[in-house]
Formats: structure tokens, sequence, C-alpha cells
């Protein structure tokens, strides 16, 4: 058996008969105390639960992306979507090299068919457009992508001989052409220098030539101006027979003569088509072209 305790609670308030009545609270004080204990929570009690209201608040993706990912992959994500924006340096690069090719392709193909229908000579002024239409836009980087990838193009689809014939006569004219161009050159020079490559172009398709159909092409032509300035020489009652060192200068003169009225030509033609593309702007024209275009 367990004992029962019983215990007596004291009353809040008792007042003896021996406490003075100056010792009691006053009823203001009783009051208040009464007040401020009804106001009190009941622990015993439980209040209805109201459900939390919905926030919502709205943040930039950036923030967002930085609470997911964190700081530095937040960085990374920047810089590329920088990087693939109109301006950034990825997006110019990737147009860049696909323009490169874009072109390649044309003029590869171009070259291929002119070459097989036999009409490379109504074409041969346009084969090195290309390559100063990408020297101008992007550089002098992207105009040699431009050379090199028709060159293998051609070595793919017509052998080494049509490549390297692209390659002597028109592809390092229209490098040269759109190098100088691109750096502001002047006209003359540019001509002058675009003429010697030219010659040299020649000269080395001439000897290509000559060591596939193993037979030397510059002694034939040698021998036949050789032939002509005697038979020239002897019409005009001049007894003299040419030395080969004038014969060699001769041809040099008239190779470079050759190949400089052509770049002369070409540099008027790629000057006005480059006009009317919107490119006046970047070309240095001489006066006498201006106002003719």
């Amino acid at each position: 058996m367990i004992p029962l305790q019983i215990q007596h609670l004291t009353p809040p308030l008792s007042i003896s008969q021996t406490t003075p009545l100056s010792s009691l609270p006053s009823l203001p004080h009783l009051l208040s105390q009464r007040l401020d204990l009804s106001l009190r929570p009941n622990p015993f009690t439980f209040s209805p639960i109201s459900p939390p209201k919905p926030t919502l608040k709205l943040s930039r993706a950036s923030q967002s992306r930085s609470l997911f990912f964190g700081n530095e992959d937040t960085a990374g994500i920047s810089t590329d979507l920088d990087d693939l924006s109109p301006n950034g340096v990825v997006h110019r690069k990737t147009l860049a090299l696909v323009e490169c090719s874009m072109f390649a392709a044309l003029t590869g193909l171009v070259y291929f068919l002119s070459n097989s229908l036999a009409i490379e000579n109504y074409f041969g002024c346009f084969f090195s457009l290309p390559i100063v239409i990408t020297s101008m836009r992007w550089g002098t980087a992207a105009g040699r992508k431009t050379m090199v990838a028709t060159t293998m193009l051609l070595l793919v689809l017509s052998g080494p001989v049509k490549a390297l014939t692209y390659l002597l006569k028109h592809g390092l004219v229209g490098f040269t052409m759109g190098s100088l161009w691109r750096s502001g050159a002047n006209w003359t020079i540019s001509v002058f220098l675009c003429a010697i490559v030219r010659a040299l172009g020649s000269v080395g398709y001439v000897l290509i030539t000559s060591f596939l159909i193993r037979e030397n092409i510059f002694a034939l032509i040698t021998i036949n101006i050789h032939a002509s300035l005697t038979f020239i020489f002897t019409a005009a009652g001049i007894y003299t027979v040419p030395s080969m060192e004038a014969i060699y200068a001769l041809f040099s003169i008239l190779v470079f003569i050759n190949s400089g009225s052509f770049t002369f030509l070409l540099h008027i033609l790629y000057g006005a088509f480059l006009s009317r593309l919107g490119m006046k702007a970047s070309l240095r024209l001489p006066r006498w072209l201006e106002k003719a275009i």
C-alpha cells in the first residue's frame, strides 16, 4: 500500500487577525495582478494552427544560378554566355571558320568544274577573290586558311598537279593581295608585289609542267625567242645575234609585264566588286577609281 499524502493548498491571499492593515496590498495592486494572470496563455490549451502563407520572391537568373551551382560555376557559365554572344570571341571565330570553309568549298568546286569543262580562262580572274574577301573581313589568318583549305580540297578532287597549279597561279596572288589590302598598303606597292608573286608562280608552274612531261619548256621558250629576235634583226638589216643573257632578261621582262597587267586588272575588278559589297570604307582605292565607282 502506498500512503497517501494530503497537501493543503494555501489560499492566494490570507489575512490573519494579527496582520496590520498597513502591510496589506492595496486594491489596485491586487486588480493588476489578477489581470496579468488572466492575460497569460494557458499551457494546456491549444491554439488553432494557421497555415503558412506562401511567399513568392522573384530573383534574377544569375542569383538562382549562384545559389544552385555556386560562385565558380556561375562565373564559368557567364563567361560562356559572353563568348557565345554576337560580339564574343568564340562566336566570331566560329563565324570566320564557317565562312572560310564555305568559300574554300565554292572555290574548289568552281575550279574543278572549270578544268573539267576547259573554261578555266573565263573564270581565272575570280579564283583569288574568296581569299581576298576573307582576308579583308577576318584577317590574314582567315585568308591563309581559305587558301590552304582550297588547295587540300583540290588535292583530293583533282590530284597534286591541279592543286599546285591553283596554289601557284591563284592562291598566293590572292593571299598577297588580301594581306596588303588588309594592312592598307598603296596600290603601287600592291600591284608590284602581286606581279612578282604571279611571275614566280608562273615560273613554278612551268617547272612543274616540265618535270611532268619530261621536257625542258624553258629551253623551248628561249629557242623560240632567239629565233624570233634573229628574224626581226635580219629583216631590219641588223646582222647581229642576241646573247642568251639578253634572251633570259627579255623573257623575264615579258613575264613580269604579263603578270603586272593581270594583277592590275584584278585590283580594279576586286576594288569595284568589294565596293559594291559595302566594304569600301576598308579599302584604299585610288582617286580616279573612287570617282569612277
